[in-house]
């Protein structure tokens, strides 16, 4: 059985990850969306809420699971049984960062290999930093996110003021 981590904070979960997911749960038997606890960064959303947007987004019935962890990538995938890391790429800006942290985990852990899917092209530009911003400023950012996103995004907004 092929196993994969998609690790990332997530924060918020975009439509482009969700693509990337998509087309990673069509190459392996499991993928496990890995959501990062950081304690050196203060997300907009907690591990918790993170984890329940993804849920609300995929079908978790499948070969999709969802996951938390703190620490090594490699080391999670080591502890779940999985033999690949899934990375998605939206541009050469992602290159340089993503091919250090590929060879990287390959000198930590050389049985697991990192896939990289390219996004598809309506999701170049997506970032969940670009989504933050223009969510804080009231913007509307339907066209980025799964609908309960949304709806957390706008929630967030009003209730915690964004």
């Amino acid at each position: 059985m092929s196993r994969a981590v998609y690790p990332g904070s997530f924060d918020p979960f975009t439509l482009g990850h969700l693509d990337i997911l998509q087309r990673a749960a069509g190459i392996f038997d499991k993928v496990i969306v890995a959501v990062l606890e950081n304690p050196n960064k203060t997300p907009l959303f907690s591990v918790e809420e993170r984890i329940a947007m993804i849920r609300e987004s995929v079908d978790e019935d499948g070969n999709i699971e969802v996951d938390s962890f703190s620490g090594l990538t490699v080391e999670y995938a080591r502890k779940v049984g999985a033999g690949s890391l899934v990375r998605g790429m939206r541009a050469t800006s992602d290159f340089e960062s993503e091919f250090q942290m590929a060879l990287f985990n390959r000198r930590l852990a050389p049985e697991i290999t990192t896939v990289f899917l390219m996004t598809s092209f309506a999701n170049v530009f997506l970032s969940s930093s670009l989504i933050k911003e223009v969510a804080r400023h009231g913007g509307n950012v339907d066209f980025a996110v799964p609908p309960s996103v949304a709806k957390r995004l706008a929630r967030f907004n009003e209730n915690r003021g964004l």
